[in-house]
């Protein structure tokens, strides 16, 4: 082999597997985000449900017609 055809040779094969494919780029999944309740989101419902549904039943209209005149 000549020796200006060995420089020659090894440009040409680093030159093309250099350029031969982009980067190899890995991208991890991004964590899901959670957002946090309040602690007492569930519990001060049914707290103040309650007494307004005792106080339906128990507090209700008058059962006896309103008096003639």
């Amino acid at each position: 082999m000549p020796k200006y055809l060995a420089p020659v040779l090894a440009f040409a094969m680093t030159a093309t597997t250099a350029l031969a494919g982009g980067p190899v780029v890995i991208v991890d999944a991004p964590d899901p985000v959670v957002e946090e309740k309040p602690a007492s989101s569930g519990a001060l419902l049914p707290l103040l449900l309650i007494p307004i549904i005792l106080c339906v039943a128990l507090c209700g209209g008058d059962d006896e017609p309103p008096p003639d005149r």
